[in-house]
């Protein structure tokens, strides 16, 4: 596997790591802020220095490369498989009438399942439901094949989310990488690091993502009782105190970030799905824990893996990044330290993480978690 970087700053600066180096028909990953890729200029330039490229291109909360974190600019890594092969496909849900299970299902369709091994998605993150995503493409894929990925970002605004692979990003696409070969090995884990507060709840009214009521009271209501004066700065003030979901027919938990309210019916827009009968408790977070959890994810992902990693795919929400402040590079250097410094981090700040459990096979939307890919060839 060869791997090159660069990145491209808020001032228009580019720097490229090892720029003599000829990379043969690479996947590129392309994270960046929304601005940029909103200037097509920019695609041209990425063409430009891989002319032969799979550009895969999304926008994102934060761009993530090596140990640094990129406000208002461009990461990208581009990877050469030496013994191994990958193919992409993409989807539009707008085409899909906004329906994100039948845009998993077209995906997987799409996607050449001889000898794949694991899928990567990135998507748009404005519309999805990333629960229904994730059942569209297990409907298709064989259980033993691997999803894991993230939900496009746009920072703390919440207007629009841009993904496109080999054409200028634009709302609505969903990306999938599948990635084929015996030499490969794939490990991934995710881990928050966020502790529940407060009263539990009942969720007596939902539909898909859109949550009505809790304990048969309005849900934004009693939502906004709970942040006080911070409830005048939804929906972004909800990513500081998201929702832990028990499910009642998983094992584990699932956190879901409000992504928008709706005022005229008191509701509140999810990530996922969150089912009525489940039980609901809001959720802090503090710096040392979550730079605790990411530690905690990079140690599962790497647990019973027979071969250090050679790239690491880190998809991080942006709700520990709102939390961290000036600190967020540290949970990228737990990572580092886990993983070892030959190891090359890329990845992105995301509005939702698709990974199973580290004990499991069987992908969750997560939000507030950190969540890695490894890959070695």
């Amino acid at each position: 596997m060869k791997i090159q970087q660069g990145t491209r700053d808020a001032s228009g600066k580019w720097q490229h790591t090892d720029v003599a180096s000829s990379l043969k028909a690479p996947l590129v990953l392309v994270f960046s802020n929304r601005f940029l890729l909103e200037d097509e200029s920019i695609f041209t330039q990425l063409r430009a220095q891989f002319p032969d490229g799979h550009l895969v291109l999304g926008s994102t909360a934060g761009e993530i490369t090596g140990t640094n974190v990129l406000s208002d600019g461009l990461a990208y890594t581009a990877i050469e498989f030496e013994k191994s092969a990958f193919e992409i496909v993409s989807a539009s849900i707008l085409e899909q009438n906004k329906e994100s299970f039948a845009t998993g299902k077209v995906l997987a369709e799409r996607i050449n399942k001889n000898g794949l091994k694991h899928v990567f998605v990135l998507s748009e993150g404005s519309f999805v439901n990333g629960s229904e995503l994730i059942n569209g493409l297990s409907s298709v894929l064989d259980t033993d094949i691997a999803i894991t990925g993230g939900l496009c970002g746009d920072d703390a605004r919440f207007e629009k989310t841009l993904c496109g692979y080999n054409q200028p990003a634009k709302e609505g696409e969903v990306v999938l990488i599948g990635l084929y070969g015996d030499s490969l090995e794939i490990s991934f884990a995710n881990y928050g690091g966020w502790f529940s507060f407060g009263p539990e709840r009942l969720i007596t009214k939902s539909s898909g993502n859109v949550l009505y009521e809790l304990d048969h009271r309005p849900a934004l209501d009693l939502y906004k009782k709970y942040l006080g004066d911070k409830a005048s700065e939804l929906p972004q003030a909800a990513l500081l105190y998201p929702l832990s979901v028990q499910f009642e027919h998983k094992k584990n938990p699932l956190v879901r970030t409000i992504l928008n309210i709706d005022e005229d019916t008191n509701a509140m827009v999810l990530a996922g799905d969150a089912p009525e009968g489940s039980r609901v408790n809001l959720m802090m977070a503090t710096v040392d824990g979550i730079v605790d959890g990411a530690s905690e994810a990079a140690k599962r992902a790497v647990e019973h893996r027979n071969s250090p990693p050679e790239l690491a795919i880190l998809v991080s929400c942006v709700g520990r990044k709102l939390v961290m402040h000036q600190r967020v590079e540290e949970e990228l250097e737990e990572v580092c330290e886990v993983l070892g410094k030959n190891t090359t981090l890329t990845g992105f700040y995301s509005y939702g993480e698709l990974a199973p459990f580290a004990d499991d096979r069987i992908c969750e939307l997560h939000n507030q978690t950190m969540t890695l890919t490894l890959i070695s060839e």
